[in-house]
């Protein structure tokens, strides 16, 4: 074996077989280039889209047909829309990875669909099945040009976990770290981009129909292509990770809460490596009372680091669900899965930093009146300013005093969203996607911490109006937690 001082450009291979110095292709990070996403367009259509048309219609009909036609001969329980709804997921479930995003997606905004197809749509956010071992071995070498046993000590042909677009293996690097590699999975661009384009057709038709026009079909179409084409960037993804991670700790605290370290070099175009984390979900609510775990204060943590990412750093994670917040063994929590985040601009931050100011600080709601005029929310004409902020601090100050378990924060920003769109403004995705966190987080919270006020915690804000906070917390005579 040659010394550890050989040059890294000379292949050097440990005992085991494993290369000493190993770069894969992303070593000093992505270009810039390969973190641009480029969506194909949605309005183009071809022979591979018409065939796959075919076998789509073929498979939703079967499949709501069948469960319909069960359930007038086995007389089963349950309403028509229930029972229907089921044949539907059932469908999806065989097309495959596009309609699984699109039954979360229905499944985690059950305000806008009908109950029973939300309900239904539940059994999409379970795992899908894996592709094999040799799939994921060959994926490993033509992402990195090495095979898994050149490139780690260790490689689990079985997955941790599968996912719509990927699925996550434990490895263990040269140097003795357990990591993950999420792979994504074969041909998986071009297979979704084609149901999103029969998908879109389909939409617009049904975007004629009375239902079509309450849920908005075409636009969740469009949301759907954005956010896919946005996961299918892994470059993107663990560059985002990576920023997030590092801002973490930016004020010099909050270090009870991390995210997966990305290990660069051994990450390609369509693989991450990261750093393997060990724990539960944050909503394995019995565990955590085993474990006789702050829920609390573990929750208040991990908002606060994403309410400073949100409005001070600049990209948030926009998938909070259970499975991407987990509590670690060694008490703090952390954050997985940075397929979907957002951005606000900074026009839109400033809005939503006024938004937080006014509520937890001094509920000068003028202020508010005022941002919604500059950003086109309320027309000019709308009315006074004080009149207007008067009006709006009647109906907020007594729900933002009440508990968590009484009021939602995150329903408050849809209504705001509602309102702003019945004045004719269009709201960025990105507000959109903070909303719905909001509503995440304080799923959490209604179990873990039922007596919670999320709106009125200065501790989430302490690094964003530092002096403004420490001033109340002052004249309030209260401690805020480390």
């Amino acid at each position: 074996m040659q010394p550890e001082s050989a040059s890294p450009d000379v292949d050097t291979f440990g005992a085991t077989g494993v290369l000493t110095h190993f770069r894969g292709p992303y070593a000093d990070g992505p270009p810039p280039a390969a973190l641009e996403v480029r969506a194909p367009r949605l309005d183009r259509f071809g022979p591979a889209e018409i065939g796959r048309l075919v076998v789509i219609v073929a498979v939703l009909v079967t499949f709501v047909l069948r469960a319909l036609a069960q359930r007038l001969v086995l007389l089963r329980r349950g309403s028509w829309a229930h029972t229907g709804s089921m044949g539907l997921v059932d469908a999806f479930e065989v097309l495959g990875p596009t309609f699984i995003k699109l039954g979360q997606l229905v499944a985690s905004s059950p305000g806008l669909f009908p109950a029973p197809l939300a309900d239904a749509c539940l059994r999409c956010l379970d795992e899908v099945p894996p592709f094999d071992a040799a799939t994921a071995r060959r994926l490993v070498a033509e992402d990195l040009g090495r095979p898994p046993a050149q490139v780690f000590r260790s490689f689990d042909d079985s997955p941790l976990s599968a996912a719509s677009i990927a699925q996550v293996h434990a490895c263990v690097l040269p140097d003795g770290r357990e990591a993950v590699l999420k792979l994504q999975r074969p041909d998986i661009s071009r297979r979704m981009n084609t149901d999103l384009r029969i998908m879109h057709l389909l939409a617009r038709l049904l975007g004629k129909t009375t239902l079509g026009q309450r849920t908005n079909v075409i636009g969740v179409v469009e949301d759907l292509h954005q956010v896919t084409n946005q996961e299918l960037n892994f470059a993107l993804e663990a560059h985002r990770q990576t920023r997030f991670r590092d801002n973490i700790g930016a004020f010099g605290d909050n270090e009870w809460i991390t995210a997966p370290e990305v290990y660069w070099n051994y990450c390609g175009p369509h693989t991450i490596c990261m750093e393997r984390m060990a724990g539960v979900p944050m909503d394995d609510f019995a565990i955590l009372r085993e474990r006789e775990v702050d829920g609390e204060l573990i929750l208040r943590r991990g908002v606060k680091v994403w309410m400073e990412a949100a409005m001070v750093h600049g990209p948030f994670h926009g998938d909070v669900h259970a499975g991407n917040l987990w509590v670690l063994d060694d008490g703090r929590a952390t954050y997985l899965d940075f397929g979907i985040m957002g951005e606000l601009d900074d026009e839109w931050k400033q809005a939503f930093r006024d938004l937080q100011y006014t509520a937890m600080i001094d509920g000068d709601y003028t202020r508010v009146v005022r941002v919604w005029k500059q950003m086109g929310v309320f027309p000019p004409d709308v009315g006074d300013d004080e009149e207007m902020a008067m009006r709006i601090k009647l109906v907020m100050d007594p729900l933002l005093d009440m508990p968590i378990g009484a009021v939602s924060l995150g329903e408050l920003m849809r209504q705001n969203l509602a309102l702003a769109e019945q004045f004719g403004a269009k709201s960025p995705r990105e507000m959109v996607l903070i909303t719905k966190q909001l509503l995440y987080f304080e799923r959490y919270a209604k179990e873990l911490a039922p007596n919670y006020n999320m709106a009125r915690d200065l501790f989430l804000v302490k690094n964003v109006f530092p002096e403004a906070v420490a001033e109340k917390v002052a004249a309030l005579g209260i401690e805020l937690p480390t």
